[in-house]
Protein backbone atom coordinates (compact mmCIF):
# COMPACT_ATOMS: atom_id res chain seq x y z
CA UNK A 1 0.00 0.00 0.00
CA UNK A 2 2.21 2.87 -0.94
CA UNK A 3 2.77 6.23 1.25
CA UNK A 4 0.77 8.99 -0.63
CA UNK A 5 0.81 11.95 1.44
CA UNK A 6 2.32 13.03 5.18
CA UNK A 7 1.81 16.74 4.91
CA UNK A 8 0.06 19.44 7.13
CA UNK A 9 -3.64 19.76 7.24
CA UNK A 10 -4.91 23.08 6.63
CA UNK A 11 -6.80 24.57 9.52
CA UNK A 12 -8.86 27.31 10.66
CA UNK A 13 -7.42 28.35 14.33
CA UNK A 14 -7.28 28.36 17.48
CA UNK A 15 -7.72 24.65 17.27
CA UNK A 16 -8.02 21.93 19.92
CA UNK A 17 -6.14 19.02 18.48
CA UNK A 18 -5.41 17.27 21.95
CA UNK A 19 -9.05 17.48 22.69
CA UNK A 20 -10.24 15.63 19.43
CA UNK A 21 -7.15 13.02 20.07
CA UNK A 22 -8.66 12.43 23.44
CA UNK A 23 -12.15 11.86 21.77
CA UNK A 24 -10.76 9.49 19.36
CA UNK A 25 -8.81 7.84 21.94
CA UNK A 26 -11.74 7.04 24.25
CA UNK A 27 -13.50 5.46 21.68
CA UNK A 28 -11.31 3.09 19.80
CA UNK A 29 -11.99 -0.04 18.37
CA UNK A 30 -10.09 -2.87 18.25
CA UNK A 31 -8.37 -4.36 14.81
CA UNK A 32 -9.66 -0.47 12.99
CA UNK A 33 -8.04 2.03 15.53
CA UNK A 34 -5.29 2.33 17.36
CA UNK A 35 -3.52 5.30 19.12
CA UNK A 36 0.70 4.54 18.28
CA UNK A 37 3.47 7.11 18.73
CA UNK A 38 0.31 9.62 19.91
CA UNK A 39 -1.10 9.18 16.58
CA UNK A 40 -4.60 8.65 15.90
CA UNK A 41 -4.46 5.57 13.28
CA UNK A 42 -7.52 3.61 11.33
CA UNK A 43 -8.22 1.24 8.41
CA UNK A 44 -10.89 3.11 5.88
CA UNK A 45 -12.67 1.30 3.30
CA UNK A 46 -12.33 2.94 -0.11
CA UNK A 47 -13.78 2.10 -3.65
CA UNK A 48 -10.14 1.33 -4.66
CA UNK A 49 -9.44 -0.69 -1.71
CA UNK A 50 -8.04 -0.52 1.86
CA UNK A 51 -6.51 2.75 3.06
CA UNK A 52 -5.17 3.45 6.28
CA UNK A 53 -4.96 6.89 7.82
CA UNK A 54 -2.68 8.27 10.85
CA UNK A 55 -3.52 12.44 12.51
CA UNK A 56 -0.86 13.59 14.40
CA UNK A 57 -2.83 15.68 16.76
CA UNK A 58 -1.79 18.87 18.73
CA UNK A 59 -2.45 22.80 19.86
CA UNK A 60 -3.02 24.46 16.58
CA UNK A 61 -2.10 21.44 14.97
CA UNK A 62 -2.87 18.60 12.95
CA UNK A 63 -0.84 16.22 10.15
CA UNK A 64 -2.10 13.25 8.26
CA UNK A 65 -0.78 10.48 6.73
CA UNK A 66 -3.16 8.74 3.70
CA UNK A 67 -1.97 6.14 2.42
CA UNK A 68 -4.09 4.15 -0.28
CA UNK A 69 -4.30 0.85 -2.45
CA UNK A 70 -5.25 3.02 -5.54
CA UNK A 71 -3.99 6.91 -6.00
CA UNK A 72 -7.52 8.16 -7.09
CA UNK A 73 -8.98 7.65 -3.28
CA UNK A 74 -6.38 10.19 -2.05
CA UNK A 75 -8.70 12.90 -1.90
CA UNK A 76 -11.57 10.97 -0.52
CA UNK A 77 -8.96 9.88 2.35
CA UNK A 78 -7.80 13.04 3.15
CA UNK A 79 -12.03 14.58 2.95
CA UNK A 80 -11.98 11.82 5.64
CA UNK A 81 -9.33 13.38 7.84
CA UNK A 82 -10.81 16.74 7.65
CA UNK A 83 -14.50 15.55 8.41
CA UNK A 84 -13.18 13.46 11.62
CA UNK A 85 -11.28 16.30 12.93
CA UNK A 86 -13.43 19.12 12.16
CA UNK A 87 -10.88 20.78 10.02
CA UNK A 88 -13.34 23.40 8.64
CA UNK A 89 -14.92 24.90 11.10
CA UNK A 90 -14.49 28.31 12.05
CA UNK A 91 -14.37 28.33 15.98
CA UNK A 92 -15.67 31.83 16.19
CA UNK A 93 -18.80 31.59 15.01
CA UNK A 94 -20.47 28.62 17.51
CA UNK A 95 -17.55 30.78 20.56
CA UNK A 96 -19.40 34.05 20.25
CA UNK A 97 -22.98 32.36 20.67
CA UNK A 98 -21.96 29.93 23.43
CA UNK A 99 -20.34 33.03 25.27
CA UNK A 100 -23.55 34.57 25.56
CA UNK A 101 -23.92 32.60 28.04
CA UNK A 102 -22.69 33.21 31.64
CA UNK A 103 -22.70 29.48 32.02
CA UNK A 104 -20.27 28.66 29.38
CA UNK A 105 -18.63 31.49 29.46
CA UNK A 106 -15.78 30.62 30.85
CA UNK A 107 -15.55 27.12 29.25
CA UNK A 108 -15.58 28.76 25.43
CA UNK A 109 -12.59 31.28 26.76
CA UNK A 110 -10.75 28.30 27.99
CA UNK A 111 -11.15 26.27 25.20
CA UNK A 112 -11.79 28.54 22.33
CA UNK A 113 -10.30 26.10 20.18
CA UNK A 114 -12.97 23.76 20.51
CA UNK A 115 -13.87 20.61 17.17
CA UNK A 116 -16.87 18.43 17.43
CA UNK A 117 -15.46 14.65 15.41
CA UNK A 118 -17.03 13.77 13.29
CA UNK A 119 -16.87 10.38 10.99
CA UNK A 120 -15.07 8.63 8.78
CA UNK A 121 -18.70 6.64 7.77
CA UNK A 122 -22.02 7.42 8.84
CA UNK A 123 -23.35 4.06 8.43
CA UNK A 124 -20.14 2.98 10.61
CA UNK A 125 -21.11 5.85 13.40
CA UNK A 126 -24.98 4.64 13.47
CA UNK A 127 -23.81 0.95 14.54
CA UNK A 128 -21.75 2.22 17.16
CA UNK A 129 -24.28 4.37 18.48
CA UNK A 130 -26.44 1.20 18.61
CA UNK A 131 -23.89 -0.72 20.41
CA UNK A 132 -23.63 1.78 22.95
CA UNK A 133 -26.67 2.62 23.55
CA UNK A 134 -27.61 2.13 27.92
CA UNK A 135 -23.73 0.85 27.88
CA UNK A 136 -20.08 2.80 29.07
CA UNK A 137 -17.74 3.47 26.70
CA UNK A 138 -15.12 0.17 27.21
CA UNK A 139 -18.32 -1.90 26.89
CA UNK A 140 -19.33 -0.13 23.60
CA UNK A 141 -15.43 -0.34 22.36
CA UNK A 142 -15.70 -4.28 23.36
CA UNK A 143 -18.97 -4.49 21.51
CA UNK A 144 -17.48 -3.27 18.24
CA UNK A 145 -14.53 -4.89 18.18
CA UNK A 146 -16.68 -8.46 18.45
CA UNK A 147 -18.60 -7.06 15.42
CA UNK A 148 -15.41 -6.31 14.03
CA UNK A 149 -13.99 -9.37 14.11
CA UNK A 150 -16.83 -11.27 13.73
CA UNK A 151 -17.43 -9.91 9.76
CA UNK A 152 -14.82 -6.77 9.41
CA UNK A 153 -13.32 -7.47 5.75
CA UNK A 154 -9.64 -8.05 6.64
CA UNK A 155 -7.77 -5.92 4.06
CA UNK A 156 -4.96 -7.67 1.81
CA UNK A 157 -2.07 -5.98 3.46
CA UNK A 158 -2.68 -5.68 7.59
CA UNK A 159 -0.76 -2.77 9.21
CA UNK A 160 0.35 -3.87 12.54
CA UNK A 161 -2.76 -3.46 15.05
CA UNK A 162 -5.03 -2.77 12.05
CA UNK A 163 -6.25 -5.83 10.64
CA UNK A 164 -9.76 -5.01 9.97
CA UNK A 165 -11.73 -2.73 7.91
CA UNK A 166 -15.15 -2.06 10.08
CA UNK A 167 -17.97 -4.12 8.44
CA UNK A 168 -20.57 -2.52 6.10
CA UNK A 169 -24.18 -2.05 6.65
CA UNK A 170 -25.01 -5.15 4.15
CA UNK A 171 -22.15 -7.41 5.78
CA UNK A 172 -24.35 -6.67 9.30
CA UNK A 173 -27.21 -7.22 8.42
CA UNK A 174 -26.53 -10.64 7.11
CA UNK A 175 -24.09 -11.84 9.69
CA UNK A 176 -24.98 -13.86 13.32
CA UNK A 177 -24.55 -11.16 15.95
CA UNK A 178 -24.85 -13.52 18.92
CA UNK A 179 -21.26 -13.55 19.19
CA UNK A 180 -21.36 -9.66 20.01
CA UNK A 181 -22.84 -10.35 23.28
CA UNK A 182 -25.24 -7.08 23.06
CA UNK A 183 -29.09 -7.57 24.21
CA UNK A 184 -31.54 -9.12 21.93
CA UNK A 185 -33.62 -6.61 21.55
CA UNK A 186 -30.45 -4.50 20.60
CA UNK A 187 -29.38 -7.20 18.68
CA UNK A 188 -32.66 -6.94 16.72
CA UNK A 189 -31.93 -3.20 15.90
CA UNK A 190 -28.65 -3.24 14.48
CA UNK A 191 -30.04 -5.58 12.04
CA UNK A 192 -32.77 -3.49 10.89
CA UNK A 193 -30.89 -0.37 11.20
CA UNK A 194 -28.22 -2.04 8.81
CA UNK A 195 -30.97 -3.74 6.90
CA UNK A 196 -32.90 -0.40 6.38
CA UNK A 197 -29.25 1.44 5.20
CA UNK A 198 -27.67 -1.74 2.68
CA UNK A 199 -31.22 -1.38 0.74
CA UNK A 200 -31.30 2.64 0.73
CA UNK A 201 -34.51 2.92 3.25
CA UNK A 202 -32.54 4.94 5.18
CA UNK A 203 -30.04 7.30 3.70
CA UNK A 204 -27.41 8.99 6.59
CA UNK A 205 -26.00 11.67 3.87
CA UNK A 206 -23.95 13.99 5.91
CA UNK A 207 -24.97 17.80 5.01
CA UNK A 208 -28.86 16.30 3.87
CA UNK A 209 -32.16 16.53 5.32
CA UNK A 210 -31.25 16.34 8.96
CA UNK A 211 -34.77 16.22 10.03
CA UNK A 212 -36.11 13.44 7.35
CA UNK A 213 -32.81 11.54 8.97
CA UNK A 214 -34.45 11.78 12.61
CA UNK A 215 -37.46 10.86 11.72
CA UNK A 216 -35.91 7.71 9.39
CA UNK A 217 -34.04 6.62 12.24
CA UNK A 218 -36.79 7.17 14.72
CA UNK A 219 -38.89 4.40 12.84
CA UNK A 220 -36.20 1.75 13.24
CA UNK A 221 -37.50 0.06 16.11
CA UNK A 222 -35.16 0.09 19.07
CA UNK A 223 -33.87 3.46 18.13
CA UNK A 224 -35.02 6.48 20.69
CA UNK A 225 -34.07 10.07 20.49
CA UNK A 226 -30.94 9.72 21.93
CA UNK A 227 -29.45 7.55 19.63
CA UNK A 228 -31.05 9.42 16.48
CA UNK A 229 -29.69 12.88 17.89
CA UNK A 230 -26.06 11.83 19.11
CA UNK A 231 -25.89 10.35 15.32
CA UNK A 232 -26.96 13.51 14.01
CA UNK A 233 -24.51 15.18 15.48
CA UNK A 234 -21.39 12.51 14.87
CA UNK A 235 -23.25 11.47 11.28
CA UNK A 236 -24.48 13.95 9.83
CA UNK A 237 -22.88 16.52 10.86
CA UNK A 238 -26.21 18.35 12.12
CA UNK A 239 -23.95 21.37 14.16
CA UNK A 240 -27.35 21.80 16.46
CA UNK A 241 -28.07 18.73 17.16
CA UNK A 242 -28.41 17.79 21.22
CA UNK A 243 -28.72 14.61 23.24
CA UNK A 244 -30.29 16.58 26.02
CA UNK A 245 -30.65 12.97 27.60
CA UNK A 246 -27.25 11.61 27.66
CA UNK A 247 -26.21 11.18 31.01
CA UNK A 248 -22.30 12.63 30.40
CA UNK A 249 -23.97 15.96 28.81
CA UNK A 250 -26.29 16.05 31.95
CA UNK A 251 -23.32 15.58 34.29
CA UNK A 252 -21.68 18.40 32.70
CA UNK A 253 -24.94 20.55 33.37
CA UNK A 254 -24.53 19.82 36.60
CA UNK A 255 -21.08 20.73 37.22
CA UNK A 256 -21.74 23.88 35.48
CA UNK A 257 -24.65 24.88 37.33
CA UNK A 258 -27.26 23.66 35.03
CA UNK A 259 -30.43 21.91 34.91
CA UNK A 260 -29.28 18.29 35.14
CA UNK A 261 -32.25 16.86 33.32
CA UNK A 262 -33.45 16.00 30.18
CA UNK A 263 -36.50 18.69 29.84
CA UNK A 264 -34.44 21.03 32.17
CA UNK A 265 -31.57 20.83 30.26
CA UNK A 266 -33.19 20.77 26.69
CA UNK A 267 -34.95 23.98 27.38
CA UNK A 268 -31.91 25.95 28.58
CA UNK A 269 -29.91 24.51 25.66
CA UNK A 270 -32.32 26.78 22.90
CA UNK A 271 -30.16 29.77 24.03
CA UNK A 272 -27.18 28.33 22.14
CA UNK A 273 -28.84 28.06 18.79
CA UNK A 274 -27.56 26.91 16.24
CA UNK A 275 -24.51 25.53 17.94
CA UNK A 276 -25.51 22.82 20.51
CA UNK A 277 -23.56 20.16 19.33
CA UNK A 278 -20.53 23.03 20.50
CA UNK A 279 -21.91 23.36 23.60
CA UNK A 280 -22.16 19.38 23.78
CA UNK A 281 -18.69 19.18 23.73
CA UNK A 282 -17.88 22.09 26.22
CA UNK A 283 -20.56 19.91 28.62
CA UNK A 284 -19.01 16.68 28.08
CA UNK A 285 -15.70 17.58 28.80
CA UNK A 286 -16.96 19.88 32.18
CA UNK A 287 -18.29 16.71 33.15
CA UNK A 288 -15.04 14.04 32.52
Amino acid sequence: MPALSDGAVALRLPFDGEGVRRWLAARLVRGVEELAGGAYRRTLGLPGGAAVIALELGPGRARAEVRTADPSDHAAALGSCRVLIDADADPAVPGAVLAGDPALAPRVAANPGLRVPGTVDPAETAVRAVLGQHVSLAAARTFAGRLVAACGARPAEPDGALTHLFPGADRIAEADLRCVGVPRARERALRELTSRLADGTLRLDPGGDAAAAREALLAVPGIGPWTAEYIALRALGDRDAFPAGDAGLQRGARALGLPANRAGLGAHAERWRPWRAYAAHHLWTAGA
